[in-house]
């Protein structure tokens, strides 16, 4: 009996250059501090955040919010870097924490360029919480991958 879990297919939240952690102005998330994943590099036009994976909306806030499948496994998508600050100021929540969410479901509604015309980053890190560098294969840095595109696999 195989007890492996399956792997998962963690799908970008927005659309935008990927790019690697280490590259995120954050210490923490470059650091990998609070996982392993990628970063996005958004569009600069207001837009949907999805869901990256199908599962029931665990922690929601107006910058970040982390998706838990039913075998415990979360994703973590947090929108800018030092967006709290904001206190939900150009955020809207377009759901509920506890919703059960399909991949690709709207989340948050924002405009990346108002958080940079801010002078705040707009990159969103994607992290696969509880997971090791090693159990994630991101599909590839540098290019521009549409909101819904495969940004990285979580084996």
């Amino acid at each position: 009996m195989n007890l492996a879990p399956s792997t998962l297919a963690v799908l970008a939240p927005v659309p935008g250059r990927v790019m690697p952690m280490t590259d995120v102005p954050d210490p923490v998330f470059a650091g990998s501090v609070v996982g392993p994943g990628a970063a996005l590099d958004p569009r600069r036009l207001r837009q949907q955040v999805v869901a990256p994976i199908a599962g029931r909306i665990g922690k929601l806030h107006p910058h970040a919010f982390v998706v838990v499948t039913p075998d415990g496994r979360g994703v973590l998508v947090h929108l800018g870097i030092d967006t709290v600050e904001l206190k939900g100021a150009g955020f809207t929540l377009l759901a509920v924490e506890g919703d059960e969410v399909e991949a690709g479901s709207p989340i948050i509604d924002w405009d990346p360029a108002v958080i940079e015309a801010g002078g705040r980053s707009p990159v969103c890190p994607v992290v696969a919480l509880g997971a090791s560098a090693d159990d994630i294969r991101v599909v590839a840095y540098g290019g521009d991958l549409a909101v819904g595109a495969a940004l990285f696999t979580w084996s």
